[in-house]
């Protein structure tokens, strides 16, 4: 519905925290080499809960329960390089870095990006407006 897209339109993997991961990431390769997906968009949120719990644990210089570390773990350097700052910038900065490390992932998304055959863009879903900004512009 935030695209305005009909079911199937768009092939979605959703995460917690936009984590990158293997299995995610085999999925867009998958909608990359096999369904002819040429836009990744890595879409984070206002208010993000896995976030704002990695930022907790973290400051806290706690643990997260079982498998929810892996999540803490993953979305770390975004809250290092944010510290201080509020969990919005922690949310943006934890796409670019999701944006980067699947601009960069190879064998598969790293060729394609750079023969101009996809992009991979980073996007910012205000809860409160229902608006969608891009964080930067696509790669030319």
């Amino acid at each position: 519905m935030l695209f305005d897209q009909g079911l199937g339109d768009l092939f979605v993997v959703r995460v917690a925290g936009n984590v990158l991961d293997d299995h995610a990431l085999a999925s867009i390769e998958y909608a990359v080499e096999h369904l002819g997906a040429q836009l990744i968009v890595v879409l984070g949120h206002q208010r993000c809960g896995a976030v704002q719990a990695a930022k907790e644990t973290i400051d806290s210089n706690a643990e997260a329960p079982a498998h929810i570390n892996s999540l803490v773990t993953a979305i770390q350097p975004a809250v290092e390089a944010t510290r201080g700052a509020d969990v919005e910038a922690t949310v943006k900065a934890n796409i670019d870095n999701v944006v980067e490390g699947l601009r960069s992932s190879e064998p598969v998304l790293k060729k394609e990006v750079e023969t101009g055959a996809i992009n991979v863009v980073g996007a910012y879903y205000n809860l409160d407006t229902a608006a969608v900004s891009f964080t930067e512009k696509k790669k030319e």
